[in-house]
Formats: structure tokens, sequence, C-alpha cells
């Protein structure tokens, strides 16, 4: 045997070895191949031994197995399409002026490509890379909006009917569009007048070539960069929405305007909503919270609903249909019967038994506001054309509907039953979801 062979023999015995790594069998094979046939078979040994990974589980090595599978990138795997939320991950948008400032200053900064020594290349050389790097620093931001605003089609049912009504039919469409056309209209004014520039005989003319096309750069930009500040206000305005776990039980306080339910929503959840002695306070989806036994369950304040056909309705009662089409709701109906509401109580008898109707598969709680205010003999409007021979109509202005709960905010009354029956139509509510999911 060799000198060097038996030197890499004698560094292989003093190596510390474990149990279960020498009862290797191919270890040991190779070990011992490696003393008997010299250096040649020690380097077909260390071959072997650094193609096999192990793992250190109690202080021993132990073989592992990888799959193919788990050499695969993350950025291979196919993503998910996100369905809640998307309205607190819009991107940010820069005012429009702040845009066009910001790029204008970059791309004046870009100087000539080192080495050009004729003076009329080098000015044409820089003037086509300044109008280059402007395109460049408008085209990137507009793009990302475009990208990153998410599309309509891959929302959440009631997020589409959210951006509907509280933009406008199409608007926000329409804002996308005409970005895109920005953006578009910077990519071919740059590109030309930055090959209008390269094609300069002399520095002179590519010295006016370049300021001509910075200045057209800059004016299609200011003309319509109010589609940027357009988006700009949009983005604020999705992104103050309240924050709706779509998947998550809901508490839906439903009624006629000022009937007490931002009152309710105060009471029963963390939520703050304005509380004021006028009809349609509440101009949006309000949000709270109730923790029961651990779980996490939302309370939304909507806006009051009238008595008038659904082609009628303004946007913010379409809000409370969308909210009770669309979430996974219990529904707490709140009936102000004293008649400080403003909706007399034969409206609000024809407007719950429509929502009452239409909802039907929804839990329900029934709720009497100002039960302190409640008279002896039911509130008729002036204005009203009630048959009080109808039972279901007397019975529902004397006291509501049946099983209906009778609070005061403001005497503390009821709200502890209140509250009791709230927790036990969650905790249904969550069930009740659970239920179908298995289904």
């Amino acid at each position: 045997m060799s000198r060097t062979s038996c030197n890499l023999s004698q560094q292989l015995w003093q190596m510390p070895l474990t149990k279960p790594l020498l009862r290797t069998a191919s270890l040991r094979t190779g070990l011992l191949s490696g003393l008997r046939t010299g250096s040649c078979s020690v380097m077909c040994f260390f071959r072997e031994v650094q193609t096999i990974s192990y793992a250190v589980v109690d202080a021993s090595y132990i073989p592992v197995t990888r799959n193919a599978a788990e050499t695969v990138k993350k950025e291979d795997a196919p993503g998910s399409i996100e369905t809640v939320g998307a309205f607190q991950k819009l991107p940010m948008v820069m005012p429009s002026i702040d845009i066009i400032s910001s790029a204008m200053r970059k791309a004046k900064r870009v100087g000539p490509t080192k080495g050009i020594a004729n003076i009329a290349k080098r000015e044409k050389n820089k003037g086509a890379k300044q109008l280059d790097a402007l395109m460049k620093e408008l085209v990137v931001p507009l793009r990302d909006y475009i990208e990153n605003f998410p599309n309509k089609k891959h929302l959440h049912p009631y997020e589409r009917d959210l951006i509907k009504l509280t933009l406008g039919d199409g608007n926000y469409e329409e804002v996308l569009g005409r970005v895109n056309s920005l953006k578009k209209k910077v990519v071919s004014v740059a590109k030309e007048r930055a090959s209008l520039c390269a094609k300069s005989l002399s520095k002179r003319e590519a010295v006016e070539r370049l300021n001509e096309g910075l200045k057209n750069v800059e004016e299609i930009f200011k003309l319509e960069g109010n589609a940027v500040d357009d988006l700009l206000n949009i983005a604020k305005t999705l992104r103050a929405m309240p924050v709706v776990d779509l998947e998550r039980p809901t508490l839906c306080l439903v009624g006629a305007p000022n009937v007490g339910k931002s009152s309710l929503c105060r009471i029963l959840s963390t939520g703050k909503p304005e509380v004021c002695n006028y009809p349609f306070t509440t101009r949006g989806i309000l949000m709270g919270h109730i923790i029961i036994n651990c779980e996490r369950f939302q309370v939304t304040d909507t806006p009051g609903l009238l008595r008038r056909h659904d082609e009628d309705r303004n946007n913010l009662e379409k809000l409370t249909l969308a909210v009770l089409t669309h979430l996974p709701t219990a529904i707490l109906y709140v009936h102000d019967l004293s008649g400080e509401c403003g909706t007399s109580p034969s409206d609000q008898f024809v407007i719950y038994k429509e929502i009452r109707e239409r909802f039907s598969d929804h839990l329900w709680i029934d709720v009497v506001s100002k039960c302190d205010l409640l008279r002896q003999s039911p509130v008729i409007f002036s204005t009203d054309d009630v048959d009080l021979d109808y039972l279901d109509m007397r019975n529902y202005m004397t006291a509501g509907p049946d099983g209906a709960i009778c609070v005061s905010v403001k005497n503390e009354i009821g709200l502890d039953q209140l509250k009791d029956r709230v927790h036990d139509l969650l905790v249904s509510q969550l069930e009740k979801i659970k239920n179908q999911e298995n289904n």
C-alpha cells in the first residue's frame, strides 16, 4: 500500500463515527475496500459518502430519502386566488404630480454612455437615454397599479357589490382603463421621441429634440394624469372600508332608519358607530366584534331600509341588502314602535314582512327598541292608510312581532336578555356554517 493510501486510511480510522454510521453496509464495504486496494478505492469511498444525506435525530445520523417533489421551487407552485380582504391589499398610489416630478428629476440625471468621443453622437445618446429613462419612471408605477388593483371578476360578490354601490356602476373599470391608456400613450410618445433624438445629425439638433421630447411626455402626463389621481381616491375609499371576514359568522342589525341599530351595536360589540337622533346616521357598513368561547364574531351596523321597491332604493339601502345576500349573516331586526324614528309602525311592518320572506333561511332575532316610550294604543301617522282589523298589523303595532325582545338602551331594560340571545344565535350560526362546509 502506498504512503498516500496509508495516510488517508489513518485519517479515516481517526474520524469519530457513531454506531448507526458504522452499521451502514455501504460505508463499511467502502472503508474496507479502501484499505485493501489503495488510493483509487479510497477516493471511490469518499465519492460514495458525499452522495448520501443524513439527518441528525437524537444525536444519531439517519439516512434521508429525498423526493423529486421536494426540489420544486416555491414560485413554480400555482398561486391561490385571494378572495378575502382585497381592499386592504391595494397598492399605495402616488399623486400624479409627484410621479411626473420624480420621473423628470431622475431622467435629467442620466448621462451618455462612457467612451463616446464624438460630441454629436454623445449628445444624441444622452438624449435617447434620458427619454427612455423618463418613460420607464412613468410606466413602471402605472403598470404596477394596473396589475395590482384586482379584477372585479375575481372578487367576492359582496366586494363587487361594494365597489359598484360605493364608487358607482362602471367607475372602477373606467378609471383603470384611463390609467392603462395613459401608460400606452407615454410609451408611444417617449419611444418615438427617443428614436428621433437618436437620429440627430448635430449636437444642437439632439438637444432640441431631447427638450421637445421631455416637454411632450410631461404635457401628456399632466393632461391625463387625473386618471392616477382618481385611482388614488378610489384606493383611499376602498381601503377605508371595514375589514369584513367573508367566512366568519356575522350578526347584521337591520331595520328602518333611526330605530336604534347603532345604539345596540355599541352595546353588543366593540363597534362605535355614530349615534344621532335623525335618519340615515349610518352612511355605510360599520363593523364591530364579539368574542364568545374564544371564537370571534362580526357585528355590522347597516343603513336603514325604507318602504319602497328595490329599483327605487338608494345605494345605502342596497349596501344593507348586499350584506344580507352575500355574507353568512344572522339577523337582528330592530323595530321602533314609539313613533320617534320617523318611519311609521305600519311602514315598518311592510318592510319587515318583505325582508323576513326574502331572507327566511337566516337565523333571526326581533328586537323592539325604545320600549320605555311605548304607548298603550298603537301609533298611527296621519299619512298612514292602516287597516286595524288586520290582526297581524294590529298586534305588530302594539308589541312588535311574536317573541320580540323589548329593550331600552337609555334605561338599560332587556339588555342582558338580548346579549344572551345574541350569544346563542351566533353559536348556532357558527354550527350552521360548519355543517354547510361539511356537506
